[in-house]
This record gives C-alpha cells, sequence and structure tokens, in this order.
C-alpha cells in the first residue's frame, strides 16, 4: 500500500531532496532505463494537431524540442555562449527557409539566373561596363524582342530602349518606382497583330504556309513549352501545332485558343506614336542605394580584364514591311551544315528535308519565286580530310568531282537546286583568320584547336612536323579567290589523327566532332543564320524562327545547358564578339557545356535563349526516363528506337507518316548514329528517272558491300521490302516521293522541274 501510494504521487519521482552531487535519482530500474535512451529521440518532439472537418484522425508533427537544443548548447559552448551560438543558429535557419521560399515563389521572368555555377571558378573576361555595352548593343539591334527582365548584376541605371518590343508589352516602370538597377526595356517597336492562321475551304488538306515575315513570340513558347516550369513537351507540341495552323484539317474542337497564339506580324514602324519620355528619366536613387546592387563581379583567376569594348553602331532594326527587300543581305537566311569525310545518307536527308519543308519556290517554274518571300538557303561545308590535315592545293576541284561521283550527293548539284543548296569548302586556317576577334592570337593557342570542355586533344608530335614541314602552294576556290594550303602529306593507319567520319561506335571520328562545336560559331558569327547538326531533320517551315531576331540555341535535356545541334546568331554581333573572346582566354573551348558557363558568368543568357528542347529535340527527355508518364508522339525511350521501332509501336509510321512524328516541332535531332541506314532494305538514293545513274551506282556498291543480288528495278515487289517500316524509313521515302513527284510537300505543293 504504501509503495502504490508513492509511485502515484506527482511525476512518479519520490519527493525528497537531491542528493548533494547534482546526480539524478529514479524509483525504478524502468525509468532509469528509459532517461538514459532517451536522448536519442529527445531532438523532437511529437505534436498533434486536429484536421479542420476529420474528426477520427489528427495530424501528428514532429517539432525541435527546444529544452533539448538550449541543454546541449550549454554543455558544449558553455552557459553564456550557448544560448548566443543557439540563437545565431536559429536566424541562420530562418534566413535560408525565406530566401528559398522568395526563390522559389519570384515572378521574375528573366530567362538568367543570378545564382552562378557552384564550385566552379569564373571565366569571366570582361568587366561590367562591358557587359552592359553589349546588352545595350543586341537590344538597339533588335536582337531582343522580349519583355523578359535583365539581370540586376548587369547594373543598368537607365531602360534601354527596345525598337523589337511593342509598346503595348513593355513592363518599364517609370522613375519614381524604379530602385537603382533597371531590369526592363522601354518598348519602341511596331505594335503586334497575332492572327489565326488558317487555310481556306476548301483547301484544307494541307497545313499553310507561314505569313512572310512573321515572327514567332518566345515569351508566350517559354510560358507554354519550358521544362524548368514543369511544361510538358506533349502540350508543347500541341501549342506549337495548333498555333500555327498544323493541324486544322484532323484537330477537334477546343475552346478559345488566343493564349495559345504565339505567332505575330509586326504593323510598320511609323504606325507607333508612343511617348516613352516618362520612362527614359533617371531613376530617384534614395541614399545608401547607390552602389549597393552591384558588388563586383569575380574574374577569371589568372587573366586580365578585356581592354574597354569598342563596338560597331548596331544595324538599324526594320520590321519586315519596312524593309528595301524581302531578304536582308546583311543577315541572310542562311542554314549552315559541316561535314566530314564521304558523303553518306545523313546529310542527304537533312537536304531532302530542307526542300520539303521551306519555302523555297520551288511550285513555281525554274528561276522564279515570290519576291515578297526571303528563299533561305543550305551551305553545307564540306571538310574533304581528317579534321587536323589542311587541304591540298586541288581540294576545291577534288571535292566537287567527289561530289558528283557520289550517288548520296550528285542529286543536289542538279540545276534545280542551284540557287538554294550550295557546297562550301571549310578551310580551318582561313576561317580562324576572317574572325577580328581571333586572327591575331589563334595561332599561339594552335594545340588548343581540338579543346573540348577543358579536355584538349592532343595531336602527335610527328604529325605536327610533318604539317610544319609541308610546302604551302595557293589554290583557286568556287569563287576564283586564291586561297594558301598546304601539300597533303602521307596518311597513317585510321588512327584519331587520320580518321575521317564516324563508321562505328568504336570508330568515331572524335576530332571532327570537337571541331565542329567551334565551327557552328566561325559560321554564324562570320556569316550570320542557324547551323545544324548533320544528324538534323527539318520537319517545318522555319519562316517564324527567322522573323525571331535574337541568338538562341536549345536545353541540354534536364539541364540547364546549352545544346548547340542548333545555333542562331547574328552576323557581327555583340555577343559574338564575347563569346569569341572569351572562348580565347579559356583555351578556345567552343563545348556547350563552356558557352553556358561564359554566358552564366555574364549574366547574358537572355541574349543567347536557351529554347525548350521540345521545338528540335523532342525524344531527349523521354530517351532520359523524364516526363514518359505524358510522353509526345511517337513515344522513344531511346534515340535508336527511331532507326529500329520496336515491335509493339511498328505500326504507326506507316499509318500515320509525317504527319504522326512530332508534329509542330521544328526539326528532329536523331543523335549521332551515323553508321546506321535510314532505310537498311533499299539503302541507295530512289529519286526516281532524273537520277536514276546515280541510284544504279548506290544499288551496286550495296550488292558489292552486302555480298547479295540486288532485283533489278523492274522486276522488283513489295516482297523484297522489309514488312514493318521504322521511322526514319518513312521519313526518308516520304522526302523522295516529293522529289519523285508522287506527292507534294507538307504544305501542298508540287515540285515542278
Amino acid at each position: 500500500m504504501a509503495a502504490s501510494i508513492y509511485l502515484s504521487r506527482s511525476n512518479g519521482f519520490a519527493e525528497k531532496p537531491h542528493p548533494g552531487n547534482g546526480l539524478p535519482t529514479y524509483n525504478a530500474a524502468v525509468r532509469e532505463k528509459q532517461h538514459r535512451h532517451h536522448h536519442s529521440v529527445s531532438w523532437l518532439n511529437p505534436v498533434s494537431l486536429p484536421i479542420p472537418g476529420v474528426r477520427t484522425r489528427r495530424l501528428r508533427l514532429m517539432l525541435p524540442n527546444f529544452s533539448r537544443l538550449y541543454h546541449s548548447s550549454q554543455v558544449r559552448f558553455g552557459r553564456r555562449r550557448g544560448p548566443l551560438v543557439l540563437f545565431l543558429g536559429l536566424f541562420a535557419v530562418i534566413y535560408v527557409v525565406l530566401a528559398v521560399t522568395k526563390r522559389l515563389t519570384s515572378d521574375d521572368q528573366s530567362w538568367s539566373s543570378p545564382i552562378p555555377f557552384a564550385g566552379e571558378p569564373s571565366t569571366l573576361v570582361y568587366k561590367r561596363e562591358d557587359l552592359q555595352r553589349i546588352w545595350e548593343w543586341e537590344i538597339a539591334a533588335g536582337h531582343y524582342p522580349s519583355s523578359r527582365r535583365i539581370p540586376e548584376q548587369i547594373g543598368l541605371t537607365n531602360p534601354p530602349r527596345n525598337p523589337a518590343l511593342s509598346a503595348r508589352r513593355t513592363s518599364a516602370l517609370p522613375p519614381r518606382f524604379r530602385g537603382p538597377v533597371s531590369t526592363d526595356t522601354i518598348g519602341l517597336g511596331p505594335n503586334r497583330a497575332y492572327p489565326e492562321i488558317h487555310r481556306e475551304p476548301p483547301n484544307v488538306a494541307y497545313a499553310p504556309r507561314p505569313i512572310a515575315g512573321s515572327v514567332a513570340d518566345m515569351d508566350v513558347v517559354m510560358d507554354h513549352c519550358d521544362f524548368q516550369t514543369g511544361k510538358y513537351v506533349r502540350d508543347c507540341l500541341e501549342v506549337l501545332r495548333l498555333g500555327a495552323g498544323l493541324e486544322l484539317g484532323a484537330r477537334v474542337r477546343r475552346a478559345k485558343m488566343d493564349n495559345w497564339k504565339y505567332i505575330y506580324v509586326e504593323e510598320s514602324a511609323s504606325d507607333n506614336t508612343t511617348d516613352t519620355s516618362a520612362y527614359s528619366k533617371p531613376p530617384i536613387v534614395l541614399k545608401g542605394q547607390a552602389g549597393a546592387a552591384n558588388p563586383e563581379l569575380p574574374k577569371k583567376r589568372g587573366a586580365e580584364w578585356e581592354p574597354s569594348l569598342h563596338l560597331p553602331p548596331p544595324p538599324k532594326y526594320l520590321p519586315y514591311r519596312d524593309q528595301p527587300s524581302a531578304c536582308d543581305e546583311e543577315n541572310q537566311r542562311v542554314y549552315h551544315m559541316f561535314w566530314t569525310g564521304p558523303f553518306t545518307d545523313k546529310p542527304y536527308l537533312a537536304l531532302l528535308s530542307f526542300l520539303f519543308t521551306q519555302n523555297l519556290g520551288l511550285q513555281f517554274e525554274d528561276g522564279t519565286h515570290d519576291p515578297s518571300v526571303c528563299r533561305p538557303k543550305f551551305w553545307l561545308w564540306i571538310n574533304p580530310g581528317p579534321a587536323a590535315s589542311i587541304p591540298n592545293p586541288t581540294a576545291v576541284r577534288d571535292m566537287y568531282d567527289s561530289l558528283k561521283s557520289n550517288p548520296w550527293a550528285s542529286p543536289f548539284l542538279h540545276p534545280r537546286f542551284k540557287d538554294v543548296i550550295q557546297f562550301k569548302m571549310w578551310n580551318t586556317t582561313e576561317q580562324l583568320d576572317g574572325i577580328p576577334e581571333l586572327k591575331d592570337e589563334w595561332r599561339a593557342l594552335r594545340d588548343n584547336l581540338f579543346n573540348s570542355g577543358g579536355h584538349v586533344e592532343k595531336i602527335p608530335q610527328e604529325e605536327k612536323e610533318e604539317t610544319t614541314m609541308a610546302v604551302e602552294v595557293e589554290a583557286l576556290d568556287e569563287n576564283g579567290v586564291a586561297q594558301p594550303v598546304v601539300a597533303p602529306t602521307k596518311k597513317k593507319e585510321d588512327d584519331k589523327v587520320n580518321r575521317v567520319g564516324s563508321k562505328s561506335p568504336n570508330e568515331y571520328d572524335r576530332l571532327s566532332v570537337i571541331l565542329s562545336d567551334m565551327v557552328r560559331f566561325i559560321l554564324c558569327h562570320r556569316y550570320g543564320g542557324i547551323y545544324l547538326d548533320a544528324d538534323t531533320i527539318l520537319l517545318r517551315d522555319w519562316e517564324e524562327l527567322w522573323g525571331w531576331r535574337g541568338a538562341f540555341a536549345y536545353r541540354w535535356s534536364r539541364l540547364e545547358k546549352y545544346n548547340t545541334a542548333v545555333l542562331r546568331m547574328n552576323k557581327g554581333s555583340a555577343l559574338g564578339t564575347f563569346l569569341f573572346r572569351t572562348a580565347l582566354k579559356n583555351g578556345l573551348d567552343f563545348h556547350p557545356m563552356s558557352i553556358s558557363k561564359y554566358t552564366k558568368d555574364a549574366y547574358l543568357e537572355g541574349l543567347l535563349l536557351r529554347l525548350p528542347d521540345a521545338l528540335f529535340d523532342s525524344a531527349w527527355l523521354n530517351t532520359e526516363s523524364y516526363q514518359r508518364d505524358r510522353p509526345p508522339q511517337p513515344y522513344f525511350t531511346a534515340f535508336q528506337d527511331f532507326f529500329e521501332t520496336p515491335v509493339v509501336n511498328s505500326a504507326a509510321p506507316q499509318a500515320l507518316g509525317i504527319d504522326g512524328f512530332f508534329k509542330g516541332a521544328y526539326s528532329y535531332h536523331f543523335h549521332n548514329f551515323w553508321w546506321r541506314p535510314f532505310d537498311p532494305s533499299r539503302n541507295f538514293p530512289d529519286l526516281g528517272p532524273r537520277f536514276a545513274a546515280g541510284e544504279s551506282q548506290a544499288r551496286a556498291l550495296l550488292a558489292e558491300s552486302t555480298s547479295s543480288n540486288l532485283p533489278d528495278p523492274e522486276d522488283e515487289t513489295v516482297d523484297d521490302d522489309q514488312r514493318d517500316l521504322d521511322w526514319a524509313t518513312v521519313l526518308k521515302r516520304t522526302f523522295e516521293a516529293y522529289i519523285r513527284g508522287e506527292r507534294p510537300n507538307m504544305y501542298g505543293e508540287w515540285i515542278k522541274w
């Protein structure tokens, strides 16, 4: 009885004085054991809260045990410093939580992230005032037709005037509402009209051509397609095709789609009478604000700041309808592609897709076209030998002889295509000397020409000695201009130096791939235009992409980096100057990841827009196991599926045709696979009687390489063909049918010979 009364009092401990030594006392062995092991869970205390509307359930939360934290801080840091350390720690945690919350909930739509690459050294070689000049130059030239914010780190005090942005879409604030740094531009450009694009009945079987001079609003595209904000490729493609009228005949009814309109046309600049004087005044800077918003930008370690940047006057921006002619001669509409080694079915299909999709006027009689349309051109740059070699004296003549004798290349030498397809000889020395930012200094870094992401592929010493000892001569290019070249040296075995083209995954022409990273920037900076990797197939007219005057590449799948398989830059731009000078100071490294670092460190990402890969590379996220819950059509889990469509999906290519292949995307990037034929059972150009000689030659080569007897074209039957056609095969045969005159192109236009 006495024991029970004793245990029931208070909290179970005997009400008696503690011993003088300060040690705790226990009334039972069980309580002592619980106390000894309680520290393993005592950092958190469970709290049970009622759930509104649910009487049978309670919400269980674990909150910090502040008494435990307080006791531990005293034990570890002492009675005086312990509470102070605890207070500072709690303050730091609260600050970090608030900062992250503000970052995640910010409505700033800047394409540039102010967070630098963590743990990586800076690549920056330009001071802030030079970065400001670059931004102001590009905006004044009309290369920033966007209302997205300029990074605060650039430190502009006055909002730049933007001739490519409509005043209706500007977000600039009056001076009394602005801080010491301006992140907006003032729109001075013509008003924009977003038309409903469709084909008038009864011609509804094919999609309409884009309106000449139309422009893609990349702000709208980013809103609907940006992977960073959780947008799906499938949904992006629907917006792209419906907004362009590509699905008019087969579409089902949707509600009002004004928010999906991303293509606009500009009115004349003279129609804009907007008064911007109220926005152009200097901001009202409060005391203590000046200078505090822009700390010093980190410079590349061991490098000197670049001299003060001097840029030529920016070109005057003119809307399409105000231009004296449909084409801007200073910035031609040119697709560039780089190829090394023998011509194969890969550049063949790229050129066929160009003829099938772009507005080239091939539906008119030879030599005529619509004067209101700027016809794009395709320049295929040929590097005839290994990437590290120098062309021989007869390289240009040899190139054309090789093209004429190659059944994959010879069809594009036909006079019908002479105005839209041109073959050009690549000469690394001549091209580097044609870049003002490099011509006086690149030779000191010639050993770094094959720099890929900081890893330099060294050329063996004997190879360099042979090149040095070779005799320089002059040869005439296709324009009759003398070019310095070097006589060829004797080739060695098929090693990485002398390899030409990629024959298999084990025989990969790595040097040519690395060289192409630099080639694309040289071509776009020197001539303007859009560069395409040779493993790219065009899927629709790019008129509205040409109308958007800014520079762009696209996203590297899930990563916030660039993939420059598609690259648009303006001729002689300030952005190009920055990239070449920065690459020069960073070992001539033009790898996409390095380009991402250059623009990130300099806060220039907004000037090289990182478009969603849905536009050019719609399968990439699926191949890396992203967005597989709602994939686009077709559903590729590997890039190989393009060449070997899985049996379970193998009915789709023939049933849907090209209309079912990532409809809405501008192009498709199949990521290498140079050694895989598009059409294994008919691995030869099949372009009809006009090109029968090349087809016969290709058939003979195929029979010789496979040691099999192919039937004569007259004796072929459907039984000789493969039963299920892969996507790659269907696209090849679709493009070839257009050249043969058996079907129109994707816009219902028949080629006229």
